[in-house]
């Protein structure tokens, strides 16, 4: 099976630290741990790589716009590698959660994030798997998102990716109940 790993965030060194960039670490620490090599791609507007991991191909996808255009890259290489909504997991920075929980949710919508809400409309439909990383909510949204966490928070939110990195490759697969069990008991205990 042919799946799509995409992780939300602002490009550039500026963003790198902020909490809006959640979904970029968890692609970084997922590459980290299964060796995979990601490049820029013009075509696709896209840092990408690919993994076998088990029977499985991974396709990692950050894409190199801002936030607000994430769709755009995201259908461009769902198209090219032919990859159902259905086989997308999607990687973003959740307000509503505390640094370090995450949860495993399947279609929904775009919660007022402008990275999903461009890739539902750019897909045509928002049946993909999402993986909401807590990063906390505090005065204003828009520029809380683009601060760094403090140094508490970013271990707390570099915890709960790790495990949620750890089961990634079961969330979508045969054995996804039970990761997704896995993966909602453990951030609770951290």
């Amino acid at each position: 099976m042919r799946y799509l790993l995409v992780g939300l965030g602002n490009p550039g060194q500026k963003y790198a630290q902020t909490r809006h960039n959640a979904g970029f670490w968890l692609v970084d620490q997922f590459s980290s741990r299964y060796y995979c090599e990601l490049a820029h791609k013009a075509k696709f507007k896209s840092v990408i790589g690919q993994v076998g991991i088990g029977k499985d191909d991974w396709v990692i996808l950050k894409p190199s716009t801002y936030m607000n255009r994430s769709g755009c890259a995201v259908r461009q290489v769902s198209q090219y590698y032919n990859i159902a909504r259905e086989n997308m997991l999607i990687a973003h920075d959740e307000l509503d959660f505390a640094p370090g929980l995450v949860r495993f949710k399947r279609g929904g919508g775009h919660g007022g994030h402008n990275g999903l809400r461009d890739i539902i409309a750019q897909l045509g439909g928002a049946e993909f798997a999402r993986l909401r990383i807590g990063i906390g909510r505090s005065g204003d949204m828009v520029s809380y998102v683009l601060k760094s966490p403090c140094k508490q928070q970013r271990f707390e939110i570099d915890r709960s990716i790790q495990r949620a990195v750890e089961l990634l490759p079961d969330l979508l697969g045969a054995h996804s109940q039970q990761a997704i069990q896995s993966l909602h008991v453990s951030s609770l205990n951290c």
